[in-house]
């Protein structure tokens, strides 16, 4: 094993969304920092972007295998790369609505208390919005939560054929509101991410050090189990180890997850920080429905996500309960999603014989209809012989089938401009398969009282010194919108916490 001869003020393990945001925030602080990402630099053209061949299946999966309930393997639909999962996603970054951090009660269980409030993570979001240059619309969205300034760009126009739509869907009284996206304008590399925004600009400092290809394997503690003094990670096939005060994970909610099961000592033979037998339980990733809308027009399969509708998010005349957030995904050839089953335009294929899957794309509208899952501890990731272990079992399924029936109807109540609506066969109900982890959080949920949670209200691990987590992890509950933007707000907040410490 090497050990390597620095010794570092902070190591910051992943650069997704969380890690990237991390070290961009801590970079001006002149402290040595060290970032440790297990991918490499991905190339544009394999990145989402509209030239990609989305329909190649496996694409954006992971070289690995993880395992279901049953013990069947899968390969997760995540990325390994600088910037993690932001350099495929749609940059949708919303924030969660106020009430979001409160009890709410769903049909099917209660969604739990934050305990930091959202009047907390307002002038982060704020902070978020400007690092990851938003482009968005306020004052529209009947649950708009408070704002202490606007977007600082204004929202990207509808493409042509998503246009007339939008008025359809407004002249049925409801609220569809310029989807707030993260985008630089750049021509080659439109969408802004944790590298563009959070790497770039942070490795401009002599202080920041970054190693790819770079597998974290595992945390080595003090004999107490109290303090982290070391991570091992394996590079070109050799062991390494490094050395430094603070340690941050970023992995993402699984495989941070993972890495603290997989480190267990015998101080800890449960996993370290997890005193609380909690590490890994309550897994949540929204449920997920696709609804594909044939269009008479024709598009360009390519044009970027717009709209999004949250007139039920808590429920509506029929359902006093929240349902959820509808947005549309863009043209079907650019989402990372759409390439996990191209059976969602099969169905539509029988109805269009002679079309192929691609000239279909360029003649539907996709939609996503994502409601809240709620904690639950059997939903789980656990690690049994190095094996990676997701079980997860889909929960609040009334509200979720409610919000897309609801949906259909609406889309039928425009049926002058749209002729053919189906709903997607991704999965036997219409979800969203196991394979496709994205908006994972709620491994390690924060919170004040050590027995029931994980993390206090800064992230750091109860039961360590010196342990942080900034990906989704922390979440205790998932809300409907996407976690990218709160994740990306939390690291500021924390970010702001460990300058205070580190002076």
């Amino acid at each position: 094993m090497i050990i390597d001869d620095q010794y570092y003020d902070l190591i910051i393990i992943g650069t997704g969304a969380g890690g990237g945001t991390l070290v961009h925030k801590l970079a001006p602080t002149g402290k040595k920092i060290l970032v440790l990402e297990r991918g490499e630099t991905m190339p544009l053209e394999e990145q989402n972007r509209s030239n990609v061949d989305i329909f190649r299946k496996e694409r954006y999966h992971a070289p690995e295998q993880w395992y279901d309930s049953a013990g069947e393997p899968f390969s997760p639909q995540t990325n390994y790369a600088v910037g993690g999962n932001t350099k495929i996603y749609g940059a949708a970054l919303l924030r969660m609505r106020e009430r979001d951090f409160e009890t709410v009660t769903h049909q099917e269980g209660v969604s739990p208390e934050w305990c930091v409030k959202y009047a907390d993570f307002e002038p982060y979001y704020t902070a978020a919005e400007q690092l990851y240059l938003v482009h968005g619309q306020s004052a529209i969205d009947p649950t708009e939560p408070p704002r202490s300034a606007d977007y600082p760009y204004p929202a990207v126009a509808h493409d042509p054929c998503m246009q007339p739509v939008v008025d359809a869907i407004a002249e049925q009284g409801l609220h569809p509101v310029t989807m707030p996206l993260g985008l630089t304008r750049q021509q080659d590399d439109p969408t802004s991410d944790s590298e563009v925004c959070g790497l770039v600009p942070a490795l401009k400092y002599d202080n920041v050090t970054l190693r790819t290809s770079a597998r974290v394997v595992c945390l080595h503690t003090n004999p107490s189990g109290r303090v982290v003094k070391a991570v091992e990670a394996e590079i070109g096939g050799e062991s390494y180890l490094f050395l430094g005060d603070i340690v941050v994970l970023a992995c993402g909610a699984i495989n941070s997850a993972a890495l603290l099961l997989r480190s267990a000592n015998d101080a800890c033979p449960n996993g370290i920080a997890n005193s609380s037998g909690l590490v890994g339980r309550n897994f949540m990733k929204h449920s997920l429905t696709a609804v594909v809308q044939l269009s008479t027009a024709s598009n360009s399969g390519k044009f970027p996500r717009s709209v999004y509708i949250h007139d039920f998010y808590w429920g509506d005349e029929n359902f006093s309960y929240p349902m959820g957030h509808i947005q549309n995904t863009g043209g079907l050839l650019q989402d990372v999603i759409f390439a996990e089953s191209p059976p969602v335009l099969s169905v539509l294929a029988k109805v269009v014989p002679g079309f192929g899957l691609k000239q279909l794309a360029t003649r539907s509208i996709g939609w996503w209809a994502q409601t809240e899952d709620l904690p639950n501890p059997n939903n789980r990731v656990r690690v049994e012989n190095d094996k990676l272990y997701l079980e997860y079992t889909p929960n609040n399924v009334e509200a979720h089938d409610r919000l897309v029936y609801r949906w259909i109807e609406v889309l039928k109540a425009i049926e002058s401009t749209q002729s053919i609506f189906q709903r997607s066969n991704i999965h036997p109900r219409g979800e969203a398969p196991l394979q496709v982890v994205a908006n994972q959080c709620g491994t390690c949920r924060f919170g004040t009282d050590p027995a029931t949670s994980v993390l206090d209200p800064y992230c750091r691990a109860h039961d360590l010194d010196n342990l942080y987590v900034v990906d989704g992890s922390f979440f205790p509950s998932n809300a409907s919108v996407s976690p990218c933007l709160t994740i990306i707000a939390n690291a500021l907040r924390v970010g702001d916490h460990l300058i205070d410490r580190l002076k």
